[in-house]
C-alpha cells in the first residue's frame, strides 16, 4: 500500500533521514520505533508532504505522492493524526470534527460519519459544544483521532498518540488504534512506548540517527537481544 524508497530528508543544512526504506501492506499495523530525534516524526511529515525530501520516492497504491502538495494527500485516503493533537482550541468539539470532513466523499457523508465518531467516543458527544482548548489531554487526543476519522481514511498515521497521557488512558488509546485497524484501516504508528506498540503491531522498523537499523515482527524485535539492549535498555 505504502512504499518508501531511498528517502533522504533534511531541514536546511541538517539532514535527518538517510536512505530510509520501508513498506506498509494493506490492513497492517506497522510501527516506527526509536529515541527522540531518530527521525520518526519527520518520516510521517514527509509522507504527508509537510516536508519535502531531498531525494527518494514515496508511493501509495503504486502512485508517487512525494511530489504532491499537502492538500492533495488526503484525496488518497491518507490521514495524519499529529503529535500534540494540533486542534483548533477556540473552536468547539463538533466544529473541530467537521474540519476533518471538508472535501469530496467525506463532506458528503459527514453527518453519518459524525454519528459514528460519537458512537466511538461518547465523551465527545457529551462535550460537543465545549471549546477544544479547555479539554483534558486524553479528551483532546480522542478529538484528534475523531477528526482524522471524519476524513474517511484508508491509511491512518499516528504520531505519538500516547504522549503526555496517564497510563490508564494510554491503554485506551492503543485499544482505539486496534479497533480502527479492525475496521479495515491500515495504520502507521510512531511511538516511544515500545513494549505496547510491538505487542500491538504486525511489523516494526527501528530508527536510529535517521537510519533504519532493524526490522521484523513485533515479537521478533521484543525477543531480539540486540534490540532489547539498544532500545529497551535491557
Amino acid at each position: 500500500m505504502l512504499k518508501v524508497k531511498g528517502l533522504n530528508v533534511g531541514y536546511g543544512d541538517l539532514q535527518v533521514l538517510w536512505d530510509v526504506n520501508f513498506e506498509v501492506n494493506e490492513g497492517e499495523i506497522v510501527v516506527l520505533v526509536g529515541a527522540n530525534g531518530a527521525g520518526k516524526s519527520t518520516t510521517i511529515k514527509t509522507i504527508s508532504a509537510l516536508v519535502k525530501p531531498i531525494s527518494g520516492t514515496i508511493e501509495f497504491d503504486g502512485v508517487r505522492i512525494d511530489t504532491l502538495d499537502p492538500y492533495r494527500i488526503i484525496d488518497y485516503g491518507i490521514v495524519h493524526v499529529p503529535e500534540g493533537r494540533r486542534l483548533f482550541p477556540t473552536m468547539n468539539v463538533e466544529e473541530n470534527l467537521l474540519m476533518g470532513a471538508l472535501k469530496g466523499e467525506a463532506k458528503a457523508k459527514r453527518a453519518g460519519t459524525l454519528g459514528e465518531v460519537y458512537d466511538i467516543f461518547p465523551r465527545l458527544k457529551e462535550r460537543r459544544k465545549q471549546m477544544a482548548g479547555t479539554m483534558s489531554g486524553g479528551e483532546q487526543q480522542m478529538l484528534a483521532v475523531g477528526r482524522g476519522l471524519m476524513s474517511l481514511p484508508r491509511f491512518m498515521m499516528f504520531d505519538e498518540p500516547s504522549l503526555g497521557l496517564a497510563p490508564i488512558l494510554v491503554q485506551e488509546i492503543f485499544t482505539i488504534v486496534k479497533n480502527i485497524n479492525d475496521k479495515k484501516v491500515t495504520i502507521l504508528l510512531v511511538e516511544q512506548n515500545v513494549n505496547q506498540t510491538l505487542a500491538l503491531c504486525d511489523r516494526a522498523y527501528a530508527l536510529e540517527n535517521g537510519r533504519i537499523v532493524m526490522q521484523g515482527t513485533g515479537t521478533e524485535l521484543l525477543n531480539d537481544q540486540t534490540f532489547k539492549e539498544c532500545f529497551l535498555g535491557i
